[in-house]
């Protein structure tokens, strides 16, 4: 089906990668597309439609309405050294019958191959909306693919709004004063300030959008029409949500539309017989089938709705068409301005009271609390609000996202971010669309609030039906890495999401990592210690048990000793008694003594478990404390090491994005982009660089590729050796054999012509016997000084988008995959723990009376790589091996780069919903 904005043929040339749903600051979606000629007479509608201020501040003088010839040059371009972007959204001509009405233009011009002259003109009823900012970043990544580094725009100094607009946009802009006008100019490279400025505006539209949904009033259920005697899955949706507004109708009124009929006659329910009887709607829910969602949602748009909750199935799980229906359902709903949430789901709703919404299948909402809660399908939803009833845990919202068409959890946090209700993050996640952005903007969320993530199948590479993810090639351990670097709590199942949560709800952080623990006997005591061990935790000497006939003083006496001032920073509570019947003292005990310390406490007491009142207790300034009780010992000191973790991360340095100097990424991407139109095998696996060309593209970034000759006789190897210079090493060029030396693939430290010509002999019988190859190619490179060698890799992953590895090289560490991940951009502290956290580091800090390795070369050259990642998504490969380093210096003696024609990752440098 052709939505309004998608003509029914692609014109030749036209750039559909450009096309892009955004959201604006007040919260509502629109869709960017580049200008075709058929939109003159939009483009005439919007020009006559601009005041006379605006558009005196466009053409510099007052135009009213365009002429042919005007009209032509601005609707004919070429896209590529003329290029228009649009801002349209669906309206109506004085008959009824729908249109495109476009809101914004922005246009570049070049006036030289790298630098072109920009322009915008925002309609008057959008302005101070973000438009005029989310089409500079889109007009400047289309600028960038076209080989545009600089723009150029001429502002009269009257219109301060555009002038704001480019001095905000986080460049490095210059400006000068010229016979009236302002002329603006600044590069394109995306700096480290226009990121965060792109990631706050961003973080403040999309918190927008979800509190516009979050804080709706007025909703309208959308049932099905009458059906035979069976009655349709859709039915019993909407039955389910009348029956739940009847048994807690929470703050909101609903409107019901189509079946369950009759409505209850109950408070805040409604019914409506026809869509002319609904007034306006914040928030709607549609238990209708697919092939009536188009028609709700234009009526919906007519309605002022901010988003749309879609409970039934039958969208992309389906197959093809069902992802088309899916698809143009959310083309519909953003070109609206709503966000969609769904297909199949739970629904959502929140607890702040006086302003609760239950807009969801939920027979009774969770008890107020202060975790919001995000999940994907309605099977998880229904287990995650069964697990909050049973173990008392409230929440301030709880979200299902379905198949996560559009509303995903990066949206959430975005909210969550700065919702005062909200003190803990909770998400179960069955796929992850956008691993690059959940990564930054979890890192920023998890710096303020803790962030507590289950991710189904563990590796995050399982795809439900419905879900559309692209497909990644990364190691499993890759997922452990971005969650590690974005400071999330990964918990390994729901039940241990639950049990990270009631601590994080309903105790401080620790300050630190030495537990104190209170037993019942000597024998539980060890266990808990030998636990604490295992998750991280050092055991303090204030630990202590009881005996099984301990009066309250002797409880009294040892819980005190536990939580003196020093004594420790957390506690593990453990009572089970075995003959003795448990008389609550030191539930009490403990309970009154973590109130009044405001000390981090778990207990495991037998016949105790969620948030019993025998462990709640008032502290000084009257504020109720509960501490969590677990099923066993294990579990509670499992969710006490997780939270002990990420509070030693809140307050760690995290380090700043690495920067190298001498990096010169333009000539990069000419090299890269030149590289690619000349070979016609870049699709694929893509083409290899020879050794020239790969030491040219490294040293863009300040890596040297130490020198090599390719040789095939031994009179070769002698006058390759004379010309680098003696020691030599040897190495053939087959990659089966060039790291093998066991195998004979590797001579060093030859040091003269005869011992040359009888190595080069020897590798050739080698070739032969392992290769079946009589000439084979080899290498001859001068000996770099001594040091441990080490390999580091770089890649490019569809879904992660680029990722880094660092490992010390030899068969042993590929055999147990003694490797470290990172994922760029990277900060100092992370290129730091990479070096560090491989099993084998010991080797680089002087293990056995070596010398200790020059650690901050190689740090350097790892940051330079992460670097290069980052900027080029065509790299598809990087193997640095063996990359030596010395106790002063490093050396990179054989380099592999593998280039790609690269999709637009899902993570660019400009704001868009998912494609």
């Amino acid at each position: 089906m052709d939505g309004p904005d998608q003509p029914a043929e692609t014109p030749a040339g036209y750039p559909v990668a450009w096309e892009a749903d955004v959201v604006l600051r007040d919260g509502t979606t629109m869709h960017l597309r580049p200008l075709r000629p058929e939109d003159a007479d939009a483009i005439q509608r919007f020009q006559e439609a601009q005041s006379e201020r605006s558009a005196y501040f466009r053409f510099f003088a007052p135009v009213r309405r365009l002429t042919e010839r005007e009209l032509t040059r601005l609707t004919h371009v070429d896209q590529h050294d003329r290029v228009a972007l649009v801002a349209v959204r669906p309206g109506a001509d004085e008959e009824g019958r729908p249109r495109e009405d476009v809101l914004g233009v922005a246009r570049y011009d070049k006036v030289s191959p790298a630098e072109a002259e920009v322009a915008f003109n925002i309609a008057d009823a959008m302005q101070g909306k973000g438009l005029g900012s989310v089409l500079l970043e889109h007009v400047a990544a289309a600028a960038r693919e076209r080989g545009v580094l600089r723009f150029t725009a001429d502002v009269l100094p009257q219109n301060s709004s555009m002038l704001a607009v480019f001095r905000d946009a986080g460049y490095a802009v210059s400006q000068h004063l010229d016979d009236g006008v302002v002329t603006v100019a600044f590069d394109l490279d995306p700096t480290e300030r226009s990121r965060a400025v792109m990631a706050d505006r961003e973080h403040r539209a999309e918190a927008r959008s979800m509190q516009a949904l979050l804080t709706a009033r007025r909703v309208l259920l959308v049932g099905p029409g009458p059906s035979g005697p069976a009655p349709a899955p859709e039915h019993h949706l909407a039955q389910r949500v009348v029956d739940a507004a009847v048994a807690d109708p929470g703050d909101t009124e609903l409107t019901v539309l189509g079946a369950p009929r009759p409505v209850p006659d109950a408070p805040g329910v409604t019914a409506a017989e026809s869509w002319d009887e609904v007034g306006d709607v914040d928030l709607a829910l549609l238990a209708v089938p697919p092939s009536e969602v188009s028609r709700a949602v234009g009526r919906l748009a007519e309605r002022g709705a901010r988003g749309v909750v879609v409970l039934a199935a039958g969208y992309a799980e389906t197959g093809p068409d069902g992802l088309a229906r899916q698809r143009d359902l959310v083309r519909s709903a953003h070109a609206a301005g709503m966000r969609v949430v769904g297909p199949a789901s739970f629904g959502l709703l929140t607890t702040t009271p006086g302003a609760r919404l239950h807009a969801s299948l939920a027979e009774r909402a969770p008890r107020a609390g202060v975790v919001g809660m995000f999940c994907q399908s309605a099977p998880a939803a229904v287990t995650l609000t069964r697990t909050l009833e049973r173990r008392g845990l409230g929440v301030s919202a709880l979200l299902s996202a379905g198949h996560r068409a559009d509303v995903s959890g990066n949206d959430l946090m975005q909210y969550w971010q700065d919702d005062p209700a909200t003190a803990v993050v909770c998400l179960y996640l069955e796929s992850i669309g956008n691993p690059r952005k959940f990564s930054r903007i979890a890192r920023r969320l998890a710096a303020v609030k803790p962030v507590v993530v289950v991710v189904a199948g563990r590796s995050g590479q399982v795809v439900p039906p419905g879900h559309a993810v692209r497909a990644t090639r990364a190691p499993r351990r890759l997922l452990d890495e971005m969650l590690r670097q974005s400071g999330v709590i990964r918990a390994e199942n729901t039940h241990q999401l639950m049990d990270v949560a009631q601590v994080l709800a309903h105790q401080p952080l620790p300050t630190g990592g030495r537990v104190g623990i209170l037993a019942s006997s000597a024998a539980l005591a060890a266990l808990v210690a030998e636990a604490a061990a295992a998750a991280g935790l050092v055991v303090a000497a204030s630990s202590d048990f009881l005996p099984p006939d301990a009066t309250d003083e002797q409880i009294a006496q040892v819980t005190d000793a536990l939580y003196a001032p020093g004594a420790c920073d957390v506690v593990v509570a453990v009572d089970v008694p075995v003959v003795v019947p448990r008389t609550g003292a030191v539930a009490r005990a403990v309970a009154e003594a973590a109130a009044r310390t405001g000390r981090t406490t778990v207990a495991s007491m037998l016949g105790l478990s969620g948030l019993p009142d025998e462990l709640a207790a008032t502290g000084p300034d009257g504020t109720p404390v509960r501490i969590p009780a677990f099923s066993t010992p294990e579990d509670a000191v499992t969710a006490l090491g997780k939270v002990v973790t990420y509070a030693r991360w809140r307050t760690e340095d995290r380090g700043a994005h690495v920067r190298p100097d001498g990096v010169d990424a333009r000539r990069a991407r000419r090299l890269v982009e030149g590289r690619l139109a000349s070979s016609t095998s870049a699709g694929g696996d893509g083409l290899t660089l020879d050794q020239d060309e790969t030491a040219e593209l490294l040293g863009c970034y300040g890596l040297r590729l130490w020198p090599s000759r390719t040789v095939r006789t031994a009179e070769e190897a002698v006058a390759a050796a004379d010309a680098l210079g003696w020691p030599v090493a040897l190495k053939t060029a087959s990659a089966a054999l060039r790291h093998r030396t066991d195998l004979g693939g590797v001579r060093l430290d030859i040091a003269d012509p005869a011992e040359l010509r009888a190595d080069v002999e020897r590798m050739r019988q080698v070739a032969r016997e392992v290769l079946g190859d009589a000439e084979p190619a080899m290498e001859v490179q001068s000996m770099a000084p001594v040091g441990v060698p080490c390999v580091i890799r770089s890649g490019e992953d569809p879904l992660f988008g680029p990722k880094v590895s660092f490992g010390l090289a030899g068969d042993a560490t590929d055999l147990l995959d003694d490797v470290a991940y990172g994922i760029p951009p990277l900060t100092d502290v992370d290129v730091a723990a990479m070096v560090r956290t491989v099993r084998a580091a010991p080797r680089l800090f002087g293990y056995g009376g070596a010398p200790a390795a020059d650690i901050d070369a190689l740090e350097d050259v790892l940051a330079r790589v992460s670097v290069m990642a980052d900027d080029l998504p065509e790299l598809a490969s990087l193997e640095l091996y063996p990359v030596v380093v010395g106790s002063t210096g490093v050396s990179v003696l054989h380099a592999t780069v593998r280039l790609r024609s690269a999709a637009q990752r899902a993570d660019a440098p400009r704001r868009a919903l998912p494609a």
